[in-house]
Parts: structure tokens; sequence; C-alpha cells
């Protein structure tokens, strides 16, 4: 049985720092692998590096999953009661904290790709956005109407807001079984993600069809959340046999790399020494940069694919083909990538979101829709 007690946070939380730290930078580099064209160049000489950052750095986003459902499980194992109104609110702040730094960095990406355009038509690039398409990203719902998104990664931040208000309403909807029977909520909420979680492994996470809905990351979010649960009130050999025959039957359905990585995270966070989820008793500058990087990591996220665009557009402007030139440039996208997340970070994710700084982004977005519209024209 795991330890019992929900797990004391002191500062930030050390294992945590370190996978959302590492994860990133992953994401970067994948990102940089998979859209070239500096890639192309470099993989003419190192083909095995940039085919692993291509096919499995991105498995790094298993781990911010599995990373989102144990962090989800912690906030809210704080919270005694909830009801509809209340949800409404912490879903209303979630929006907020995600879609405010995600608008800042649309507003660049729509701009760079319109002035790259005529020297730098490259597939990367998303088409003009039209009105529609800008709402629909306002809304987090450019996918589920079959749009395409105008910078990497939104899907993720999609994802994101939709599994959390699941786990807002499987908060409520135990609460409302623990009235009716002798079992407490967090019983309930440990049981029906299992459920969950139990459904996407075998099912749903093996039907591409549903890859723009939340039902297909339920297992890796679920297992996270699971990781947390066992430390907070601890799993019975019963259970911890039924999870382990979940996901070995799940492995042995369909094998795949990105259960492994889940599972792998999960049991990680689920097994670790209990002082490897609290502060690092060490302030040396490794720790310092780590902390940096995790604290950062969202806002490099929704930034990086701006300044790879920029970037990608400079170095085949003045060297097509030379490999030095291509190399450097995509450590010089992930360097600035680094920098544009950490002024992101100052200016717009950390500062208290509001209505009226969300209205702000908002417009701003909108504007730099209008912006590009205008230099596509100009260009054409």
């Amino acid at each position: 049985m795991a330890e019992s007690g929900a797990p004391r946070t002191v500062g930030r939380a050390w294992l945590l720092d370190v996978l959302k730290a590492v994860g990133c930078v992953l994401i970067v580099l994948h990102h940089l692998a998979f859209y070239g064209p500096m890639s192309d160049v470099v993989m003419q000489v190192w083909p095995g590096l940039i085919e692993w950052l291509y096919d499995r750095a991105r498995l790094a986003v298993q781990v911010f999953l599995v990373c989102g459902g144990f962090l989800t499980a912690a906030s809210l194992s704080k919270l005694q009661k909830l009801d509809v109104r209340s949800s409404l609110t912490l879903l209303w702040r979630r929006y907020l904290r995600l879609v405010m730094p995600l608008l800042a960095a649309l507003s660049v990406v729509v701009v760079v790709s319109e002035i790259i355009r005529p020297q730098f038509d490259h597939s990367s690039l998303s088409a003009l956005p039209t009105w529609g398409q800008a709402w629909a990203h306002v809304a987090l719902s450019q996918h589920l109407l079959n749009m395409e998104a105008l910078s990497a990664g939104v899907w993720y931040v999609a994802m994101d807001f939709q599994l959390y208000a699941t786990a807002l309403v499987v908060f409520l909807l135990a609460q409302r079984l623990a009235t009716a029977s002798a079992a407490v909520p967090a019983v309930w909420r440990q049981r029906l993600w299992l459920a969950l979680t139990a459904g996407s492994l075998l099912w749903w996470s093996g039907n591409e069809s549903l890859d723009d809905y939340a039902v297909y990351f339920y297992g890796s979010y679920g297992l996270g959340y699971l990781a947390y649960k066992s430390r907070e009130i601890g799993f019975s050999r019963k259970t911890w046999a039924l999870v382990l025959g979940l996901t070995l039957l799940a492995w042995w359905l369909d094998p795949r790399w990105r259960l492994a990585t889940a599972l792998w995270a999960a049991a990680l966070l689920a097994r670790a020494p209990q002082s490897w989820l609290e502060a690092s008793g060490v302030n040396d500058r490794m720790t310092q940069t780590v902390q940096w990087l995790s604290q950062r990591s969202y806002s490099i996220f929704v930034i990086h694919f701006a300044v790879s665009l920029a970037v990608n557009a400079f170095v085949t402007h003045f060297w097509p083909e030379q490999l030095w030139p291509n190399g450097l440039g995509m450590l010089a996208s992930l360097g600035l990538s680094l920098c544009a997340g950490a002024v992101l970070f100052k200016w717009v994710e950390q500062p208290r979101p509001s209505l009226k700084r969300w209205a702000a982004w908002v417009a701003v977005f909108m504007v730099s829709v209008a912006l590009a519209m205008k230099i596509n024209g100009l260009a054409g």
C-alpha cells in the first residue's frame, strides 16, 4: 500500500519540476524536427538524432498529461465540497489561465506567418486565418469544428481544458454517489477515474477519430490522477492488482510507446519517495535552472512555434543547404523560445487573470488577425 495521507508539498515539487522542464525542451525540439526545414538539412548528417526527436521526443506529451492529472487531483483534494456554481468558477479560472498566454502567442504567430510567407512558402505555415477560425481559437474549439490550428500544440491546450472540466464533473458526481452509499467522495472519485482510465486505455485511445476529444486522453490523465490518489488515500492490494491488470491488458491489446511512457510517469509519481515531491534542499544552479524552466514551461510551449517559424525562415533564406547554420539555427530557436517564453510568462501568464485582461488579449488577437489579412493583401 502507498503512503497514507495527502502528499505534502513545501515550495515547488522537485520531481514535477524535472518532468515539466525536460518535457518542455523535448517538445520544442520535437517540433523543430517535425516541421523543418532546418531539421531536413541536419538530418542528412545526423539522421538518427532527428528521427529520434521526430518519433520519440513527442512522447513528452504523455508525461505532461500524467502530471496534469496528478496536479489536478492534488488541487481538488483540498476542497471539502463543490457545487455547480463553484465548479463553473473554477473552470472559468482555468480557461483564463490557459487562453491568455495562448492568445498572446497566436497574435505573434499570425503576423509572423504573413511577414515571412512571400519568401518562405513552407508547409509548416498555416493558411491565412478567417474570422470564424480566430473566434474558434478563442473558444478552444477549433479542432471540434474541423478547423486548422494556427500554431503547433493548440490541440493540447484545448485538451487540458476538456480534461479539467471532466475532473470537475467527476468531483460533482462523486459527491452525489457518496450521499447514497457508505463510501466517501474520495473513494468514488477514485472509482470513477479508474473506470474512465480503463475505458480510454482499452477502447477510446485506440480510435484515432476521437483524438479531438478528452476521452482519447483519459488514460494518461487518469493514470496521473490515480497516482495522486494512491498517495492520498492509499490503494489496497486488490486495487493495485486491478490497475496493474488493466495496464497489462491495454499493453497486450495494443503495445505502444505512448502507453509505456504514461505508465512509467504515473508509476514514478505514485511510488517516488515523499522527499522527491517536496522542494529540493539543494539550491545550486542546476536546481534553479530546472525550476525556472518548469515554471515557464507553458509559456514556452505556446510561443515557441512563432519563434521557430521566424528562425527557420531566416536561416533558410541565407543558408538553405549549409549544415552548420541550420544546426546552430535549431539551437538558436530553442534558446530564443526560452527567452520569449520568459517574457510571455512575466507579462501575460504570471499576472492575475481577469475578465478585463482576457478581453484585452482577445482584442489584441483580433487586431493581429486583421493585420495579418492586411499584410497578406499587400503581398498579394
